[in-house]
């Protein structure tokens, strides 16, 4: 699917991971618990959020623990419904793919304006953070992009400048978004093949050339959307090898 200025996001639009250290409340402490435990399939996508054994396992009353789970309902990751109450959301197969299609239009539009709205400080911070991204991924699988502030597809949808995209990709379907990506970073070889995609968009936006800008991030989202229909239909998932990367 990170996409997105510098500026920290206290408004919890983008997963409210950025609080500032020191100054977290129990119920931040326990919201963060929570998302890392869908985020990484701990609590399986679709299963029944139950407050007396998770106020357990985190060692809190229900009084945070509600507060948290009433987070992850505004961001769309819990759902409650009559005589069942709240559980994580799962999205259908279809629902899924059609989002990345979503993502694949919203997410090139973000870039081409990036190209052109982004500052030269954000680009060279852009820079930056995919050399860090390219340590982290050196020796593991996943590409872990959980805090928006080292998401590379939320700088680029803060730098576009446009609310009607940051409100989608930054807040509406952010944290949707970011499961799914995550549990899909670990497919052999993505992780490296996702950084050499991320750097080509950043270098295209460095050159202000907007349509090859939007061009490799469609492209981007693209290849991973094939990798997840892949994982759909149930057959062996790999990212294509690049020549640069052998």
């Amino acid at each position: 699917m990170t996409m997105l200025g510098n500026e920290p996001d206290t408004t919890g639009a983008a997963g409210c991971r950025g609080v500032v250290e020191g100054a977290q409340t129990l119920g931040d402490r326990v919201y963060d618990q929570l998302l890392d435990a869908i985020m990484t399939g701990e609590i399986p996508l679709g299963a029944k959020i139950g407050e007396n054994d998770l106020a357990q396992r985190f060692g809190v009353s229900r009084g945070p623990l509600r507060e948290a789970i009433r987070r992850l309902e505004e961001r769309r990751l819990v759902i409650r419904t009559a005589h069942v109450g709240a559980r994580v959301v799962e999205m259908s197969d279809t629902s899924l793919l059609e989002l990345f299609f979503v993502r694949e239009a919203m997410e090139g539009m973000a870039a081409r304006l990036a190209s052109q709205r982004m500052s030269d400080a954000e680009i060279a911070d852009l820079e930056r953070l995919l050399d860090a991204h390219g340590e982290s991924v050196a020796d593991r699988e996943h590409y872990d992009q959980r805090d928006h502030d080292l998401d590379f597809h939320y700088r680029i949808a803060k730098g576009a400048r446009n609310d009607m995209i940051e409100g989608l990709l930054c807040r509406d379907l952010y944290q949707l978004l970011q499961i799914y990506r995550y549990r899909h970073s670990a497919v052999p070889g993505r992780a490296q093949r996702a950084l050499l995609e991320h750097r080509r968009v950043a270098a295209a936006i460095a050159d202000r050339d907007g349509d090859l800008a939007e061009t490799l991030m469609r492209r981007h989202i693209v290849a991973a959307r094939k990798i997840l229909e892949g994982l759909l239909a149930g057959t062996a998932a790999t990212a294509v090898p690049h020549p640069e990367l052998k």
